[in-house]
This record gives C-alpha cells, structure tokens and sequence, in this order.
C-alpha cells in the first residue's frame, strides 16, 4: 500500500505536444521499479481481448480508498489506458499488473474537438522552432500545401514508451484532417504510424502495439466505419491492429473477415511488423451501450456472438461500467461491486446476480435500419468466450501471488496487521487463484474409486479481514453433502489453484502459506491438507515431486508447505502445470453435512537451481534521505535504498586440482541472479526512540506506485503516525525491508536504516 497523502505520479499525461518536448528536454530517467514485459507462452487459437479502460475523468484512482481493479488479466491479451488528454501514460502500477500476468499494456494518443488541431499539425511537422526560419531558396517543384512526414514525435513517443515500461498506443484521431485538401494530410498520417511502428519495434521491441482506432478514413474527414474497409485499410496497414467503433451492424464481423481474405499478402505486410492475420482486427463493444449491439452491460455477450464466429478478436471499452454504474447505488461497498464485477465476466452463481444478468424483453431489439431480427439465448459471461492464459513461463519470471486485488482495508506483513488504512495500489495487485473462479472448475474427490457421489461445494471470496502478505487473503469455503457411504468417513477433495508454465525438464519449487477455519463444525471434522502439483496436457508419468521441509508453524495460526516438483524431459513442448491443495478430512458422523474453509495466503514457484548451484540471498545494503527543499511541499522528500546479493561462502576442496579438471572450483549458478526486490515495507519512528529498533517503529508504507525501483516519496501526511507535523524539523530514523519477487520478507538482519532530518 502507499504512503498515505497525495498521489506522488511523475507527468502522469501530457496535454499538448509542448509539453511532451518539454519532458524530452528535461532528460527523464527510466523508470526501473516497473516490471518489464515477459510475453506468455499461449499462441493464439481464439480472437484476443483488447480492454479499453475509460473511467471518467482518467486517472481517478485515489491512493487512499478503496477503488476499481480489474482482475481478468488472464483473459486479457492488451489493455489499453485511456484518458481524453492528448498523451496518455499508464500509470506505473497499472503496467506491472499487467505485466506480472503476461498482458501488454498501451497508452493513448488523442486528437478532438477543433483544439487539438494545432497539435495534429504539429504531429507531422515535428518540433517548432523558436527563430525565424525558412527555406534556403525557393523550388518552383515544390508543392507549399503538402504536409511534411516527421519522425520527431514518432520518436518521442516510442522513447516515452520506453522509459516508463509500457507496451504501445492507441492512435485515436477525431478530429477532421483539413490541409492538402484532407488525402494528402491523411496519407502524410498513414505514413507518421508508419514511423511510430518502426520506432516502437526497435525502442520498446518486437512485441511492440501500434492500434489504430476507426475514425479518419482516406479523405480526412471523421468518418466512423464500424469496420475495415478500403476507406480506412491506409491505416491498419502501417500499424499492428485495428479497432473497429462500436455502432456495427450484425452482419460487419462477417463482412470484414471476408473482406480481409480479399487482401493481397503485400497489403497486409509492413516492414516494422509481422504479416497480419484477422486477429489483428479488434471489433468494439461499448459496455456501456453506446449504440453496440447487444446494448452493451450484461448483453455485451450479444455482440461477442457475432465477433468470435468471423474470427475477429475484440476490443471491449469501458469495462469500468460496472463501477461506474453501480457506485452511486445505496448500499455499495467494494464487496458488492465485486460480486456484480464477477457476475459479468465470470458467470452469476447466486440469485441476485442471476437477477441482474436476466435482461428485460426488447433491451436489445431496436435494430438498426436494414438489420434483419437477432435471436440470441440467455446471458454468457465474457471469459466464456477467451482462452484463459496462465503468467509467463515460470523459468522467465517467478511466479508469487499473495492474492490481492490491487485494494485493501489493511496491511499485513507476515501475518500480522501494520496497519488498518484502507488503500488502491495496482502495483500490488497479483493473481487471485486463477482455477478458483468462479468456482474450481476442476475439482474432484482425491483417491476415491467412485465419482457417484455428490462433490462438495466450493465458493471462493476474497477475505480483507485476513492476510499472510499484503492487504488480503481468500478464503475458500467448502460445503460438504452428508453421505451414506461406507468409506465416507475420510474423504479427499483436490482443490486446483493456480495454473503455470513450466518446461520440460525443468525443477522447479512451489510453496503455500495457508490455513484452515472449520467454525461450527469444529468439533465433527478433522482436516488435512496438502499441496500438490498435478500435470495439464502432459501424462502424470512425466512428473515427479517430493514434499520440502519448512516451517510449518507461523504467526496468526498460517501454515506453510513446500514441494519440488520435476518433469521429465518427455513432458512436451508447452507443459502447464496445476497447483493446489489436497484436502482430507474426517467426519465424526459422515451422514452429516459439514463446512470448513481454507485460507489462501501466499503462494510461489519458482524455477529452483541444482543442488551444487550456488544459492544467494538478498541483503539491503544502505538507505539514504534527501530532504524536500520546501515545507509548502506535500512530500517530505526522498526515500532511498540499495538492494546486492550475497553469495554463500565459497569453500575450496582441501586439494586444488589440476588446471584441466572438468568441474568448476565452486558452484555455478543455473539460474539467473537478481537483486530485484518487489517492493521494499518502509517503517519510521522518532530518531529518539531509534535503541527500540526496528520492531518498534511504525510501518509507514511501500514502494513500487511511482514506478522507482530503489526510491520513493514520502508524504507529511504519511508521516502523521509517528507524530509528525508539515515543516517540522524533526530527527526520524527510517527502516527499509525488502521483499523478494519470490514474496520473501527479509529479515531485519538483512535490512537497512537511516536516520534523517526533516523539513
């Protein structure tokens, strides 16, 4: 969670043009605390989902409340950030969510309203000179109405990409394109996202977006298409995908996937890009119903019908329609959102969300002139249409998730509560379990020799009351039939959690903080569990595990277990592995029915190293205070620290052996070292009280919303809980503890202090 006070963004957007050569000036450095894109391993067999975020007003996340996350990334193939000011940056925390779960995330170029023209001039002309200037001598040739192609701003934009760690744009002109008598300024366009798709590919990389919205057509003029056609094709073939509107008639997905199969080769191919395919074309629904078909909402599901048969992927905008719509609403929590969230994109499971998702007879029978009748059948949630992705491959990047959606009433670290603020921070979001939801799909009696008899139940939440790391847990509650059964008095259920990739022949490690509540039923069952790795899309030959000794005794009754897990080399070419927990319980009187639930935590895997490989641990090494020059200014100043490894100590064999010995003097490592921490718990306390240490002092807040990976603002107001007044040249002793991209909390050993002088 963040420094409580205001938001500490760095040029979260830019308004003009001028501003962006002014951030260029200005030599910003890269922000290196956002965790760089991993590409996952899925290949495309479905349409993608592009999700356009536009919440009203942009950027409206507010640090200190409890605000809008989504949390369908494993669904979500790009995300694009949207606001209606001219640059649109994504917010460093919103691009590591995205990118922990594989996702590219894209910014937004936009031109509206007759305001914005100057500066859709200044897109192709490039920067503008200060000084009088002008050709060195006159061409009778030369035509003065044509518009010029510069790559200054391509440039600018692709580097700006770069240094905040995000993914591509979307280019979305509305505003008409007057000079040259609109072709030749259309054409010089077509030619500038050209420029910009080169620029992105070499600064950003081959993964690179360039998505261009269907509104300017060939002449200029703001004409909206609803689909791809020869009046808008000049702009899909310089960039990388098409965004269609929203107003399409029901036979436009079709019409364009045959439209598309027309297309030579050489149409479809840039230099700065792979040949394009009819998933590059993103047919828009609005949720909010702005003329979709369907009528957006709960019958988006309408829409897609049409989308996903032609082969088209699809651009949702404005999934925050659920939050938006709903807020007002007497009664509305955080929690009730989220049931109506999931009740969308995941499928309703209790009756009051069946109840929403029922449309009223006609909502969606207004049809366009020359559309034929639609029947559609009842609601399908969106996922039901998309290919569930699992993170990026385990060997790339660790896999850990402490089960946060990105908000919280709270903070723990280890199990215990440091604070009872409540809080929004994208950076902190992670996986929420991704084979729990809506329920565990695949869960299944353990061992049993018959599948007669009834499953339990098990319905997933996310508990803010409770956590291991971070603002929140969840907690899996399952309900269990009586039986008659002669064996029933133990029984195992497997419950799935998680999937990941992982490689043939690899190790790898996988560890579960958890615990368990069995309430009323506490005295009629006894419960055991265990975690366990199960194969998908290999046989279960090819896998071999071996439980890890731990601690399997921690604070606040959590509980922690860990296994190894190796395939064989067999295993296939894209091996996904199921994690989750077996769970055995014994029933003093099987014919009754009973409850219990068990609690989420943390989970990880990792890619683990042989065992000669050399194993380091992460210290931080010192911690340093800058200041703010200004006690008008809301932050305090400048908190920073240095992250190194430590390798074990290196013994040499009593006898050195002869130079042409084939084996290394000392352990080699296997796996690729880092020092990168997550994100570091930053703790405070009066200089005074500084021989209490560190245990004493006040957790104050995390890094990692700013985008810095070794630095962070503090706010006076965040300070407030040590006693703390703006201004006040107080003596402050600072604690820095980092936690590991595998969820580690380092010990206190291993962390660092400063002591600093405020105001």
């Amino acid at each position: 969670m963040p420094s409580q006070g205001p938001s500490p963004l760095e040029k979260p957007f830019f308004r003009a043009l001028a501003e962006l050569d002014a951030w260029a000036d200005a030599g910003s450095r890269a922000h290196d605390g956002v965790l760089p894109y991993v590409p996952r391993r899925h290949s495309d067999t479905k349409g993608r989902l592009l999700v356009c975020h536009d919440f009203k007003g942009g950027y409206a996340e507010d640090p200190s409340d409890v605000g809008y996350s989504f949390n369908f990334w494993p669904y979500c193939d790009s995300f694009i950030y949207f606001s209606h000011h001219r640059v649109t940056i994504p917010p460093p925390g919103w691009i590591t969510a995205a990118h922990r779960h594989g996702t590219k995330m894209l910014g937004t170029l936009i031109f509206e309203h007759i305001e914005s023209e100057p500066d859709g001039l200044r897109l192709l002309f490039g920067r503008l000179p200060a000084s009088a200037t002008g050709p060195a001598a006159p061409s009778p040739t030369h035509n003065p109405n044509a518009m010029p192609v510069s790559a200054h701003y391509a440039a600018l934009l692709a580097d700006l990409a770069a240094k905040r760690g995000f993914d591509g744009w979307l280019l979305n002109f509305e505003w008409a394109l007057r000079a040259d008598g609109g072709v030749g300024h259309a054409r010089s366009l077509a030619a500038w996202v050209g420029m910009l798709t080169k620029e992105m590919k070499e600064r950003v990389g081959a993964h690179a977006e360039v998505v261009w919205y269907d509104s300017v057509v060939f002449s200029g003029q703001v004409r909206w298409q609803d689909r791809l056609n020869a009046y808008n094709l000049p702009f899909f073939a310089p960039s990388t995908g098409f965004f269609t509107n929203y107003t399409w008639h029901q036979d436009y997905p079709a019409l364009q996937s045959t439209y598309f199969s027309t297309l030579s080769p050489t149409t479809l191919t840039s230099p700065h890009a792979p040949p394009k395919t009819r998933l590059d074309i993103y047919a828009g629904i609005d949720v909010y119903g702005r003329g979709s078909h369907g009528g957006g909402g709960f019958g988006a599901y309408r829409a897609l019908e049409h989308i996903m048969p032609a082969g088209l992927s699809t651009a949702l905008f404005g999934q925050g329609w659920t939050w938006e719509s709903t807020r007002d609403e007497e009664g509305f929590s955080w929690e009730r959102w989220w049931e109506y969230e999931r009740a969308l994109w995941l499928g309703p499971t209790t009756d009051a969300q069946k109840r929403r998702t029922v449309l009223p007879p006609g909502s969606s029978t207004k049809k366009r002139e020359g559309d034929a009748e639609c029947p559609h059948g009842p609601f399908r949630a969106v996922t039901e249409f998309f290919v569930r992705k699992a993170p990026p491959p385990v060997d790339g990047r660790p896999f850990c998730t402490g089960f946060s959606p990105g908000v919280g009433r709270g903070w723990w670290v280890r199990g215990a509560r440091v604070s009872s603020a409540q809080w929004t921070d994208t950076h902190k979001q992670c996986a929420l379990g991704d084979l729990l939801w809506p329920a565990p799909a695949t869960l299944a009696w353990e061992d049993r020799e018959t599948d007669s008899e009834v499953l339990p139940a098990a319905a997933p939440a996310i508990d803010f009351a409770d956590a291991w790391i971070g603002g929140s847990s969840v907690r899996v509650t399952v309900d269990v039939p009586g039986s008659n059964a002669e064996d029933a008095f133990f029984r195992c259920v497997w419950l799935p959690v998680q999937g990941v990739d992982v490689a043939a022949g690899g190790t790898y490690e996988a560890a579960l903080v958890f615990k368990t509540d069995t309430g009323a039923s506490a005295s009629a069952v006894d419960l055991d569990v265990g975690l366990l790795v199960k194969p998908d899309g290999f046989a279960v030959e090819h896998l071999e595990s071996q439980p890890v000794t731990v601690q399997d005794n921690l604070p606040g009754e959590w509980q922690r277990q860990a296994l190894s897990f190796s395939l064989s080399s067999d295993a296939g070419a894209d091996p996904t592995a199921h994690v989750g927990l077996v769970v055995g319980f014994a029933a003093e009187d099987a014919a009754q029915a009973l409850s219990f639930s068990v609690i989420l935590g943390q989970l990880s895997v990792i890619a683990a190293s042989p065992p000669r490989a050399a194993s380091a641990t992460t210290r931080i090494l010192w911690a340093d205070f800058a200041s703010s020059d200004s006690a008008d200014f809301a932050f305090a100043g400048v908190l920073s620290w240095g992250a190194a490894l430590y390798l074990p100590q290196t013994v040499l064999p009593s006898t050195i052996p002869p130079p042409d010995a084939p084996e290394p003097l000392w352990p080699v490592a296997q796996v690729p070292l880092s020092d990168r921490l997550a994100y570091v718990n930053v703790y405070a306390m009066p200089r005074a009280r500084a021989p209490e240490g560190p245990t004493a002092a006040t957790f104050v807040g995390t890094s990692g919303l700013e985008g810095w990976a070794s630095k962070m603002r503090m706010s006076w107001e965040g300070l407030k809980a040590i006693g703390v007044k703006k201004g006040a040249k107080d003596a402050v002793r600072f604690f820095v503890q980092g936690v590991t991209e595998g969820g580690e909390v380092l010990d206190w050993e291993r962390c660092a202090f400063v002591d600093a002088t405020l105001g």
